[in-house]
């Protein structure tokens, strides 16, 4: 049997963008994504703590050390900017597995969404 957890959270990041005309998705500082382990087109669970909004997407790089964090396409109306969101990728594994497993769990500057 194989159950999911947590596999990343990018948590307490403000929004830095929402871009109503585009195609989908969620832009993310590269270096963000590297810190918690998420890759290009990887599914996105989004929390808006502002206005209690979940939604999925998956996610696209922005440049590194920009702290972006823009939402994209439809999902650019669950969000304003400013809001503070935390991001969370999931992963399914065996159960075994996942007792031992350690999310890669990132804690940015609540101000400028960069690195610590």
């Amino acid at each position: 049997m194989q159950i999911q957890v947590v596999k990343s959270k990018i948590h307490r990041v403000k929004c830095t963008g929402a871009e109503l005309n585009y195609i989908g998705s969620i832009t993310i500082d590269e270096d963000l994504m590297e810190a918690a382990n998420i890759i290009q087109g990887e599914k996105v669970q989004i929390v808006n703590n502002d206005n209690g909004e979940r939604l999925e997407t998956y996610c696209i790089p922005g440049p590194r050390k920009s702290g972006e964090i823009t939402l994209n396409g439809a999902a650019a109306r669950k969000v304003s900017v400013g809001d503070t969101l935390i991001l969370i990728t999931y992963a399914f594994m065996d159960i075994e597995e996942a007792k031992t497993f350690k999310p890669s769990l990132v804690f940015p500057d609540e101000a400028t969404n960069l690195l610590k």
